[in-house]
């Protein structure tokens, strides 16, 4: 879901600012149409923004300026119980002195529901996140995993339209957190909910989400779906943020609509596309992701750019290979090949040639 039409949205943040002291802006000018049934993830560093938007659509915190609404409705005056949102926090926020199916049961106690009724809801969401055999345990008698799938099935039992996550796999283990973000993604797949996810973790980003929000400084960098963010980074704070990347400093000699080349620090001239930079004379990163740099002459791309390299470090990383190399006077310049039969290792001190296809890189604003 690339684009979003404003008939179309289902939550919307118009002109939203947050301030806690009056003066400064955590969040500044957010203006955002999400899709009924879309998984949209807010992604940025700590103190970017996000979580506060996210507490904003919630209720726990109240914009300073603007409005935010559900479906078409202001939200902003509506207590957090009355809007009809799930929520999952990192800290999966169980009551311990309660079961699983009471802890499950309550959010429909709340609501009115009847005891017949609420069973069915309870034993459905269970079974939706493989826990049906847990209902009489208590939370600390769970694994963290088996609690992080309680919270989930907490946030869907009362079959809300939207689903709030707050960094919720932060304090599982690698495997374990790869696992549930395939176990979300099916859900919300499943289900058809609209669900606004909270991380710091950029692949966690890319592999669950329809679109994602960078934030930065209180603002959205870039909104676009993941394969766009990775292949077509907005700006060099997107760039940096979204995968490993490389970066060479240099200045704009020529400038075209959809070609630019730049003279490197060191001298060597390089074709790149101009992403957004303007005009002759001005500095930029020109930014090249590390898979797609190749070393083997017969690898080489149609119209490949070439240019000198040294090796500095080889690191073996199983089904990868990682080069360090030093390159137009820089020294964290890397490559990355696949772990394949008869794949070459380079050796520290080797001098080779490396290249990349003109359209692979992109010139971008100086950081």
């Amino acid at each position: 879901m690339a684009s979003m039409s404003r008939d179309a949205a289902f939550v919307e943040f118009e002109r939203v600012q947050k301030s806690y002291d009056g003066e400064t802006l955590v969040v500044k000018d957010l203006n955002l149409a999400i899709g009924q049934g879309e998984f949209l993830t807010m992604l940025g560093p700590s103190g970017s923004g996000k979580t506060t938007c996210l507490m904003m659509l919630a209720g726990f915190e109240t914009a300073t300026h603007g409005e935010i609404r559900l479906g078409g409705r202001p939200i902003t005056q509506v207590p957090p119980h009355k809007r009809g949102i799930g929520m999952v926090f990192q800290n999966y926020a169980l009551f311990p002195h309660m079961t699983v199916g009471e802890n499950l049961a309550f959010p429909l106690e709340v609501r009115g529901i009847g005891k017949s009724e609420r069973e069915a809801k309870v034993a459905r969401a269970l079974d939706m996140v493989q826990m049906g055999a847990f209902g009489n345990r208590r939370p600390a008698q769970l694994s963290g995993g088996q609690q992080q799938r309680i919270a989930l099935a907490r946030a869907l039992v009362f079959d809300p339209e939207l689903v709030l996550m707050d960094e919720p796999l932060g304090a599982l283990d690698k495997q374990l957190r790869e696992h549930m973000q395939f176990e979300i993604k099916h859900l919300h797949q499943s289900l058809g909910i609209t669900v606004v996810y909270v991380t710091h973790d950029q692949g966690e980003a890319l592999t669950m989400s329809d679109r994602v929000a960078v934030f930065n400084d209180g603002r959205i960098q870039q909104l676009a779906a993941p394969d766009d963010l990775y292949e077509r980074p907005a700006n060099s704070f997107v760039a940096g943020f979204i995968g490993e990347n490389n970066k060479l400093p240099g200045i704009i000699e020529d400038i075209g609509a959809d070609h630019v080349l730049v003279r490197l620090s060191t001298g060597e001239l390089i074709d790149a596309t101009p992403v957004n930079v303007t005009r002759k004379g001005q500095k930029t990163l020109v930014s090249i992701r590390p898979e797609r740099v190749e070393f083997k002459p017969e690898m080489m791309p149609d119209g490949a750019h070439s240019i000198d390299a040294e090796v500095l470090e080889f690191i073996y990383m199983g089904d990868l290979f990682r080069t360090r190399l030093r390159v137009a006077g820089t020294d964290d310049f890397v490559i990355k090949s696949r772990n394949t039969q008869g794949q070459r290792r380079l050796e520290p001190g080797e001098r080779i040639r490396i290249g990349w296809a003109p359209q692979d890189a992109r010139a971008l604003d100086p950081v």
